[in-house]
Order: C-alpha cells, then sequence, then structure tokens
C-alpha cells in the first residue's frame, strides 16, 4: 500500500466541461476510499489553467469554476510551482520530512514517460514508484486515453537536467553559508582547504547541508551533491570537471593518479596541474598533504583508532618515496 499519492495535474489545461470534471471527481474518490486511511500523504500537482494563488508558505491552486471538485481538492494537499523540476523537489522535501519511501504517481499517460525522467534525477533508490494512469480531458473536451510516449530523447533530457539545475542554483544555503578552512602551513601554489556542514542544500536531517557524497542508498540524490560541489568549486576556485573523491574501503590503498585506478582506495596522490583531490569524512579524519618542492599534493581517509595513526604514516612514506605526495589542488600554470 502507498504511503503517498500524488496525482500529477501540472500543465492540464482543464475545462468547464462536465465530462472532465466527472473524471477528475472520480480519481480523487477513488484516490481517498483507497489510500485516504493508509496514506500519510495525498498531493495534487498543479499549474497551467489553474490560476495560483500564493499565501505565505502554501500554494493554493483553485480551479476557475464553482463545482464540487474544487471542494474535493482542498481535501489533498496543493502543489502549485512554476516549474516540474520546482513542484517535484517541494513534494521531495514533504515526502521526506515524513520518512515515506512508497509513492504512487497518477499521471496522464503521455506525461508517464517524462515524469520518470524527473523522478530519476530527484530521487534515489530508496523510494519505491508505482504509476497509474490518469485519464484526462484535452483540447476538445472529450475523454481521451492519451498514447503513452516511450522515449525522453538526448535533447529533452538536456532540458529536464538544465531545468533541474536551474532551481536548485536558485535555493539558499541552509544552516549558515559555506565556509572553508585553511591553513598557512600549506603554501599557496596549492588550493587547498577544509569545508565544514554549512552552506549547501541537502535538508536531509541526517546529513549536512553541505554533503558532498551521492548514494542510491541515501535520500540525497546526486544532482543535489553536484549543486553543493559547484557552490564549493565557485568559491575555492577549482574546476568541479576535474574533481576526485576518494573510495573508501578502510584500508590502504593509494591512487597515484597517471596509474590504473583501482575499484577502491583511501588516499589519493597527484602532481597533475589543475585537478582537485579531495577525502570526506564523517567520524573518519581527512588528511591534506602538499610537497611545495615536487608541486606535488595528496588526501587521504583515515579510519578508526587502531588504524588511521599506521595507515596515515604508511600512505604519506610510500608517497615520498615515489615522489608524489599529497593534498586537493595544484594551482594550473598562470
Amino acid at each position: 500500500m502507498a504511503e503517498a499519492v500524488l496525482i500529477d495535474l501540472f500543465g492540464l489545461k482543464l475545462n468547464s466541461q462536465n465530462n472532465c470534471h466527472q473524471t477528475l471527481l472520480k480519481t480523487l474518490n477513488a484516490v481517498q476510499n483507497h489510500h485516504a486511511d493508509k496514506a500519510k500523504f495525498l498531493c495534487i500537482i498543479c499549474c497551467g489553467n489553474i490560476s495560483c494563488e500564493r499565501g505565505g508558505e502554501n500554494d493554493i491552486c483553485e480551479l476557475e469554476t464553482s463545482n464540487g471538485l474544487l471542494t474535493l481538492l482542498k481535501e489533498f494537499e496543493t502543489v502549485s510551482k512554476p516549474s516540474m523540476a520546482a513542484s517535484l523537489y517541494t513534494i521531495k522535501q514533504k515526502i521526506d520530512e515524513k520518512n515515506l519511501s512508497s509513492i504512487k504517481v497518477i499521471v496522464p499517460m503521455h506525461r508517464k514517460t517524462l515524469m520518470k525522467a524527473f523522478i530519476d534525477q530527484l530521487f534515489t533508490e530508496v523510494y519505491n514508484f508505482e504509476f497509474e494512469d490518469l485519464q484526462v480531458s484535452l483540447k476538445d473536451g472529450l475523454l481521451k486515453q492519451s498514447t503513452e510516449i516511450n522515449m525522453i530523447t538526448a535533447h529533452e533530457l538536456e532540458e529536464i537536467q538544465n531545468e533541474i539545475e536551474t532551481y536548485l542554483r536558485s535555493l539558499p544555503a541552509l544552516n549558515g553559508e559555506l565556509a572553508i578552512i585553511t591553513t598557512p602551513s600549506i603554501p599557496d601554489i596549492f588550493i587547498h582547504g577544509f569545508t565544514t556542514r554549512t552552506g549547501g542544500i541537502s535538508y536531509i536531517p541526517t546529513l549536512s547541508s553541505f554533503n558532498l557524497f551521492s548514494s542510491s542508498k541515501r535520500r540525497d540524490p546526486k544532482v543535489v551533491v553536484q549543486e553543493n560541489l559547484r557552490r564549493l568549486a565557485n568559491a575555492a576556485g577549482f574546476n568541479a570537471e576535474k574533481f576526485h573523491r576518494i573510495k573508501p574501503d578502510h584500508a590502504s590503498e593509494v591512487w597515484i593518479m597517471g596509474k590504473k585506478e583501482p575499484e577502491s582506495y583511501d588516499a589519493i596522490t597527484t602532481n597533475q596541474r589543475g585537478v582537485t583531490v579531495a577525502a570526506l569524512g564523517a567520524d573518519c579524519i581527512p588528511i591534506v598533504f602538499a610537497d611545495p618542492v615536487k608541486k606535488a599534493c595528496g588526501v587521504a581517509h583515515s579510519g578508526n583508532l587502531q588504524t588511521h595513526s599506521i595507515i596515515s604514516i604508511l600512505r604519506v612514506s610510500d608517497c615520498l618515496t615515489r615522489q608524489i605526495p599529497t593534498l586537493t589542488s595544484v594551482k594550473p600554470p598562470g
């Protein structure tokens, strides 16, 4: 049984024809009857010919009609935003606040593939979606079962990604401004620093707002982590396209850039200019290394208290022996 039910009316030009309203009434009544007892969130996403009035934090959509449909709509939470990205991200926040993961989406057949494309970008494998077709009344007011569009073109996918990225860029930083902690011990030929937990857009309570790690097992989607990284790159002055994270497994593997990349590694070393390397830390310790003579740098992820000192020493010794020490980024020429 779905924990949340979303009815997609976004972009539908609803007219005052009785058969159109009867279809929607039937759908809304069915959702109420079958899901109201167990579903913790019933939501309608709307816009288009439905006039949008914004009052306070909540958006209220009203049909331009006075029939019983409006009364039934009031039984559902309504989200009306100017874009699909904004609407679905707002709904995702509401779903996450309630810690829900099983979601039914009732969507016009011609919009199902589009809806799935947005969901793939904004949600992770933590969520389980099922889809149900919604019959809609189109231009002539006659009920039609529209044809499902099974393919999203590369251009359409790019437009979806651009819409999502544009919306995420507009969001304010959470829990304070972005902060980068540096040390005078590292020469300024290296761009370096340690981030804090503030300044990003991740809202999941178990993560910092400046989460820089994405996983299909977390609720924070990759696009949000990418936006956090974009903000960090702009603030620190590095190229986000040349950003490399460690792939930790709490062992002693080191990836020396220029050699074959291991499947997992708790440290990276490089002497390549313009490249940025990073070690992520939660309860483990991120360590930064820099050698201004050889103009090489690296990072290491040190695990539990029993091993982190020994592993760090071995990494530094190994890297210096190979004449490739460790940090974040060597500034590009010029």
